[in-house]
């Protein structure tokens, strides 16, 4: 599996990690301190680390006081990485009856951009990362890639994503999605798209999916 280790601002790192109140010895704590993020399968998975100027920082998209702060919590869930489709994976803290979202504490769930809903993988953080780096995304993106996908992405920026259209969660890019069209956006774009089509179709609120700017 291809992976690119992004560089680590190291105050940001250790901000970060002080914030998150974990040790380097959990997987999350070890990313947050030694590297800005992982771009994982040509750049199609994103995680979250420390901070780096590409855009990765897991204190940036979760809006991270500007100092450690004990009584700060995500606003939702924990941002911990996302991918080019818009598609968000978040760290559960709470159960499912405070947040509405399945799976349990600890656990790992992915706002799914074909569906405008939140799942759970049923792993945590830790099983996550091996499973990324495993090539389980191979099986896990099986219908949502087309012809020629890893060119596409691999251009894009960490801030970066691709919009499909007719939207993945249209018949239409569901039935043929090599057949789509797909433009680069920035990722903040993309995510508001599908917070903004979830309300339309009287979805559950996504929540807090992450700041991308």
């Amino acid at each position: 599996m291809q992976v690119e280790v992004l560089p680590l601002d190291e105050p940001s790192g250790r901000a970060a990690l002080a914030q998150l109140q974990v040790t380097e010895r959990s997987a999350l704590g070890a990313i947050v301190r030694n590297c800005g993020g992982l771009l994982v399968d040509s750049g199609w998975a994103r995680v979250l680390g420390g901070s780096s100027d590409a855009g990765l920082g897991i204190g940036r998209v979760n809006e991270f006081p500007t100092s450690p702060d004990p009584n700060w919590g995500p606003r939702d869930e924990l941002i911990i990485g996302y991918d080019v489709l818009g598609g968000v994976f978040a760290l559960s803290s709470y159960d499912a009856a405070t947040t509405g979202r399945p799976g349990d504490p600890g656990q790992v769930g992915y706002f799914a951009p074909d569906t405008l809903e939140w799942e759970t993988l049923e792993i945590t953080h830790s099983q996550w990362i091996g499973w990324l780096l495993s090539g389980a995304t191979n099986k896990f993106y099986e219908s949502l890639r087309w012809p020629g996908w890893q060119d596409e992405s691999r251009t894009l920026t960490p801030t970066q994503g691709i919009a499909v259209y007719p939207f993945l969660w249209s018949k239409e890019a569901q039935s043929n999605l090599p057949a789509t069209s797909r433009r680069r956006v920035p990722m903040s774009e993309l995510v508001g798209i599908s917070a903004d089509f979830a309300a339309q179709a009287g979805l559950p609120s996504p929540g807090f999916l992450g700041t991308f700017t």
